[in-house]
C-alpha cells in the first residue's frame, strides 16, 4: 500500500507553512462567507469522492470495519460540513443586544469573528472524525489551519496530506505530519487557537508551550466514563446489549467507551447474563470466535496491545466473559470480570481496549460516591427510568456529559456541545460549538454625539453635582433574600450592625 506512505514534514517547511497561513489571515482570505461555504462544501466532496481510499486506510490502521467509518466517520463529517455551510449565515450575523432604554441608541451589537491561525492536533483512533471536526469549526470560523493527525494512524495521516491540498486553499489549510519533534516544532509557534484530543498527559505539555503565548485551547481527553445500572428500573438485557455494542465498537478505542460498570451487587449475576446473550447474539459461537468476526477491529499498535495485555494479566478480578486473544492480529475477545475492586488493574487508568469490568456497589449511593471519589469523566452513562435516580445523578455529579440509557449515542446530536470537564478536559465542540470555539465574541457600540449633555458628568473638574448625579447608581434598592441564612452570615450581619469588626 504505497499510497499510504507516511512521509514527515520537514522542520523547514513548517516554519514555510506558518508564514503562509499568517499571511492569508492578515488578507482576510478565509473570511468572506461565501469563501468558507465553498471550502466546506469541498471538504464533504473530498470524504464523499474518496470513500474507498479512507476505508482502506482506517482498515490498515485499526482494522475498522466498513460500517463503522460509514456511519461514525465519513458519512458524519459530511453531514456536518455541509450543515456548516448551510448554517453559516446565522451563526455569523451580528447579534442585537437587549440593553437599558437610556443606552439603545448605543447601537450594541457583538460581532462573531475568526481568532487567527490554529492549529489542530489529532489522535489516531477516530482518524477522519477528529481531524476533520474541528477543521470544519475552524473554515467555518474564518481561521486558517494547520492540521497535525497522529503519526500512529500512519496510513490515514498520509492520505490526509496527498487529499487535503487538493480539495482545500493550500494558502489557507496545510497539514503538518511527523512525531514527537514535529509537534514539539509546531507548538514552539504563536497560535490563536489550539485543539487538541488525546490524552491528560500530552495535554499538560501543549497546555504549557500554549501558556507562553497566552494562546486559548480546546483539551478533549477522555478518561474512565462509568456506567451506572439501576436494575430496579431498567431492563437489563437492552442495557447489557448497548454497553456491550458501545465497548466493541473501535475495538473499545473510543473516548466516549463505558469504561465500566457499578451495579448494586445482587443484580450482578443478572447482568451478566445479559451480557453472555448479547455477546453470543453479536458473535454467534457457530461462527467461532469473535477474534475472526469481521465485525471486530484491532488494536492500533503492539504498543497499546502490549498494554491491555498486561492490565489484563494482572486483573485480581473473576473473568465470566471472552479472554481470548490473537498477537498476531492484534485482536482480544470481548472480556467481562466480575467483583473488580479498588486498585485493580482494570481500573487504573482508561482501559481504550473491548475490556469491561463490573465494579458492585450496594445502592445508587454508594456508586455516586464511586464516581465523585475519581477525576470527573469526560461522559457518565446511566441506565434507569426512575427521575430520582436521574435527579441524583445530575445534582450530585460531575462529567462533561449525562447520558441515560444508552452509549455514545450522544456523539451523534449535532445541537449538543460536547466537553470534558477537569481532568476530562474543557471547551465545546461539535457543529456550533465547534464554530464557537475558534470565534471570538467582539462586542461593540457606537455612541451618538448627540447624546453628549448626558455624558457631562463624568468629566472633571468633579463638583458636588455631578458626584450626586453618578452617586445614584449606589443607591438602589437591593431586594431581601428569602433564602434561609447560614449560622456564620448571620453573625456577620450581626457583627456589622453592631459596630463590630472581628
Amino acid at each position: 500500500m504505497a499510497e499510504f506512505e507516511l512521509k514527515y514534514t520537514p522542520q523547514a517547511e513548517v516554519q514555510s507553512i506558518y508564514d503562509t497561513l499568517q499571511r492569508s489571515f492578515r488578507k482576510g482570505v478565509a473570511r468572506p462567507l461565501g469563501y468558507r461555504k465553498h471550502q466546506l462544501y469541498r471538504l464533504a466532496r473530498l470524504l464523499k469522492e474518496n470513500k474507498e481510499a479512507i476505508l482502506a486506510a482506517e482498515h490498515a490502521d485499526l482494522g475498522k470495519p466498513a460500517q463503522e467509518c460509514l456511519v461514525g466517520e465519513i458519512g458524519a463529517m459530511m453531514d456536518r460540513s455541509i450543515k456548516s455551510a448551510e448554517s453559516l449565515e446565522e451563526w455569523s450575523k451580528p447579534q442585537n443586544v437587549e440593553v437599558p432604554e437610556w443606552q439603545k441608541t448605543w447601537s450594541p451589537k457583538v460581532f462573531s469573528i475568526p481568532k487567527g491561525v490554529v492549529l489542530i492536533i489529532s489522535p489516531w483512533n477516530y482518524p477522519t472524525t477528529l481531524s476533520l471536526q474541528p477543521l470544519i469549526g475552524a473554515i467555518a470560523a474564518g481561521c486558517p489551519a494547520v492540521l497535525k493527525p497522529s503519526e500512529i494512524s500512519s496510513h490515514h495521516s498520509a492520505l490526509l496530506a496527498e487529499l487535503i491540498p487538493k480539495y482545500l486553499d493550500p494558502e489557507a489549510y496545510a497539514v503538518v505530519n511527523g512525531g514527537i519533534e514535529e509537534t514539539t516544532r509546531v507548538l514552539e509557534f504563536k497560535w490563536d487557537h489550539i485543539f487538541y484530543t488525546g490524552n491528560g498527559r500530552v495535554a499538560r505539555i501543549i497546555a504549557a508551550a500554549a501558556a507562553k503565548h497566552l494562546t486559548p485551547c480546546n483539551l478533549e481527553l477522555g478518561g474512565k466514563s462509568p456506567v451506572v445500572i439501576d436494575p430496579d428500573s431498567c431492563d437489563l438485557k437492552i442495557a447489557a446489549k448497548r454497553i456491550l455494542c458501545g465497548k466493541t465498537t473501535n475495538a473499545g478505542q473510543i473516548c466516549v467507551c463505558p469504561d465500566y460498570v457499578l451495579i448494586p451487587r445482587h443484580a450482578q449475576d443478572a447482568f451478566i447474563s445479559a451480557l453472555r446473550e448479547a455477546h453470543d447474539s453479536f458473535y454467534p459461537p457457530s461462527s467461532g470466535s469473535p477474534l475472526d468476526s469481521p465485525s471486530f477491529g484491532s488494536i492500533i499498535n503492539k504498543v497499546q496491545y502490549e498494554r491491555l495485555k498486561d492490565m489484563k494479566r494482572r486483573t485480581k478480578a473473576e473473568l465470566v466473559l471472552g479472554g481470548g486473544e490473537d498477537e498476531a492480529r492484534r485482536r482480544f475477545e470481548p472480556s467481562v470480570w466480575r467483583d473488580v475492586r479498588e486498585g485493580d488493574s482494570l481500573l487504573e487508568m482508561e482501559i481504550f481496549g473491548p475490556f469491561l469490568p463490573i465494579v458492585p456497589v450496594e445502592d445508587i449511593n454508594e456508586a455516586i460516591e464511586y464516581i465523585n471519589d475519581h477525576p470527573s469523566p469526560l461522559v457518565l452513562y446511566s441506565f434507569t427510568t426512575d427521575p430520582k435516580v436521574k435527579q441524583a445523578l445530575l445534582e450530585r455529579t460531575r462529567s462533561g456529559n449525562l447520558v441515560f440509557n444508552d452509549v455514545v449515542q450522544q456523539l451523534s446530536v449535532n445541537e449538543l456541545p460536547f466537553s470534558g470537564i477537569g481532568e476530562s478536559g474543557y471547551g465545546y465542540q461539535i457543529m456550533k460549538y465547534t464554530y464557537e470555539a475558534f470565534s471570538h465574541l467582539r462586542a461593540s457600540i457606537d455612541i451618538p454625539y448627540a447624546y453628549e449633555p448626558f455624558l457631562a458628568a463624568r468629566y472633571a473638574p468633579y463638583t458636588k453635582e455631578k458626584t450626586s448625579i453618578i452617586a445614584v447608581a449606589s443607591e438602589m434598592e437591593v431586594p431581601e433574600s428569602e433564602w434561609p441564612v447560614r449560622g456564620g452570615e448571620e453573625r456577620k450581619a450581626n457583627g456589622s450592625a453592631n459596630g463590630n469588626s472581628h
